[in-house]
């Protein structure tokens, strides 16, 4: 066989190997949704108020200990629908912005979530608060539409594993600030005992 026909031959190869490929990309699930419940010994109120203040997320989230040096800024209110959270970090977190649109007190958090690094893409998270008897149930959601690179992603990557398994980080995390007894002052200066939990910016 001739030298033209042995390259002929494999980028005919080739060609059928990228059309496959393509079709497969193509027929994975247009959307995503990633969900994770934990339970808590507090009313809705208590892990509501740690969700819709930024201020408060740097003590639970686990993009937060991923790169503790990460810039970030605040913008708009200081909670609640409008409140803005600008971060630029490292690899592991990359940079974006995400703002809360819909705030139902003890109920529902909506969030829209903008991603620059380490590509664009644009998505939805939501916190929902179930009270169940004095425990209160958190469920933390991720959802969106896949364009065609987090579908061929999705094929070598378990976008559910990855992203779950911090999300199940950070309501554990939240669980402990919510379920912890509230601060103690000393009887020489009134400051906080060392039981505190949460973080003063």
């Amino acid at each position: 066989m001739s030298k033209k026909k042995i390259l002929l031959s494999v980028a005919a190869t080739l060609a059928v190997l990228v059309l496959g490929f393509i079709a497969v990309v193509a027929m994975q699930p247009d959307e995503f949704r990633v969900s994770r419940s934990a339970k808590m010994a507090a009313p809705p109120s208590s892990p509501f108020a740690q969700v819709n203040d930024y201020h408060n997320w740097d003590a639970w989230s686990p993009w937060a200990k991923l790169d503790p040096n990460a810039k970030v800024t605040f913008d708009g209110p200081t909670s609640g629908t409008g409140a803005k959270f600008s971060w630029s970090g490292n690899d592991q977190v990359g940079a974006g912005q995400q703002t809360i649109i819909e705030s139902k007190p003890d109920d529902l958090i909506r969030i829209k979530l903008e991603f620059e690094k380490p590509f664009k893409d644009t998505c939805t998270a939501e916190f929902a608060f179930q009270p169940e008897g004095e425990q209160t149930i958190v469920t933390w959601s991720m959802f969106g539409k896949k364009n065609f690179i987090a579908k061929a992603m999705g094929l070598f990557i378990d976008c559910d594993k990855m992203i779950g398994s911090e999300f199940e980080k950070g309501l554990a995390s939240m669980k402990t600030i919510v379920e912890a007894p509230p601060a103690a002052e000393t009887e020489e200066g009134g400051k906080p005992g060392p039981e505190a939990v949460t973080k003063a910016e």
